[in-house]
């Protein structure tokens, strides 16, 4: 792992990494933010904040996907809050916490608005980020569904891109989101795309390939899972040349960190709706080892109140956590990386699954992303 980091950063390549693993995800259905949760989280921070290509981290990927649900939606957001606050107790780097949600349309503009939301800043979440496949084949920025999306976003008061992109039903890949998403149609408001996915695998999203694919139980010489990993790339035809042609001609625009001067406020946290959000606006958050009950009831009489001192409290018990805990030592954990160059390199495996015919294994992204992040503006390939 600090090998393949140098590599990565003396290769201009920004690495985003899961903070959650296998044993230690937000449940949707029956959510709790314990204190060996908050412990693993807590050692992935430490393992990489000193790395000065990381670029941010994922407190949960796709945990929400109904509105029965959104119970669990106060759990991920006290997890980004507690970890805010844990880097900062240890003076670390002002590097971003934030949110991979599921293009869920009866679900995402509550979640979206939710995460951001409150009179506590703290309480809000550095970036949201979503996982969209509206936009496939022949299709436009009015007919796709883009449209909406940025009509949701165009006051939104933190950063948001998209975590995912890249419908694959039907083939070939045209890619033709990414002129909306880099062009005059969003990028003003969203701030770029990751594209799923590097590696061919079984579900057939991938851009290039390392060889001919084995038996799912064939091991050495690079294979992993049926599929080889080493060598150089082959692109995916034309997939892959789709998507370099786009890029080639779109020149989305950016602000610098000195002239970044957010306006937009807060929006106003969802009301409870039956079926739909189950959370009764600005609830107070769980603390740790708190349990779903407490947050989603529409009195929230029960919730446990998060103090001012609960999260510097928690930072205390976690300080002296090695990187043992990281994600690097589970095979769910993840790593995104990203580079200005051109070239990059990135592994993430999933705890949930929205995309079709997604196995639990390693995911490989290559996308364009503009963020403004608290380091600064960057512009970012990621594969």
């Amino acid at each position: 792992m600090l090998r393949s980091r140098s590599a990565f950063s003396d290769a201009g390549i920004y690495a985003w990494i899961d903070l959650d693993t296998f044993s230690t995800y937000i449940l949707a259905n029956n959510p709790e933010w314990n204190q060996t949760m908050y412990s693993a989280y807590a050692s992935v921070l430490d393992a990489f904040h000193n790395y000065d290509n990381t670029a941010g981290f994922f407190v949960g990927n796709e945990v929400l996907t109904t509105g029965a649900s959104s119970v669990a939606a106060p759990y991920v957001k006290a997890a980004a809050t507690d970890m805010k606050a844990y880097r900062n107790s240890k003076g670390y780097r002002n590097i971003p916490i934030g949110y991979s949600a599921a293009d869920i349309a009866d679900l995402r503009p509550n979640l979206q608005n939710y995460l951001a939301c409150g009179s506590n800043s703290s309480e809000a979440l550095d970036f949201f980020a979503l996982n969209a496949y509206e936009w496939c084949g022949q299709s436009t920025y009015d007919t796709s569904g883009y449209q909406f999306l940025q009509q949701n976003a165009s006051n939104y008061n933190i950063p948001i891109y998209f975590s995912e992109t890249g419908c694959q039903t039907p083939k070939p890949r045209t890619f033709d989101d990414q002129a909306a998403i880099l062009g005059p149609d969003m990028d003003g408001t969203w701030s770029g795309a990751i594209i799923y996915e590097w590696i061919e695998e079984t579900n057939d999203y991938g851009l290039i390939s390392y060889g001919a694919s084995a038996a799912p139980t064939a091991t050495g010489n690079g294979v992993v899972a049926g599929y080889t990993r080493t060598g150089t790339p082959t692109p995916i035809s034309p997939d892959f040349e789709n998507l370099s042609t786009h890029w080639a001609t779109l020149t989305p625009t950016g602000v610098s960190m000195s002239a970044y001067s957010p306006s937009a406020t807060a929006p106003s946290c969802p009301a409870f709706t039956s079926g739909a959000w189950l959370v009764s606006g600005d609830v107070p958050l769980p603390t740790v080892g708190a349990v779903s009950h407490s947050v989603a009831s529409t009195s929230a009489a029960s919730s446990a109140t998060k103090t001012g001192g609960s999260a510097s409290s928690q930072s205390s018990q976690t300080g002296s956590q090695t990187s043992s805990g990281s994600s690097g030592s589970s095979g769910s954990s993840g790593t995104t990386a990203a580079t200005s160059s051109g070239a990059a390199a990135a592994a993430s495996s999933k705890s949930a699954a929205m995309r079709p015919s997604q196995a639990i294994g390693s995911d490989w992204y290559l996308g364009f992303l503009l963020l403004v992040v608290p380091a600064g503006f960057v512009s970012f390939c990621y594969w």
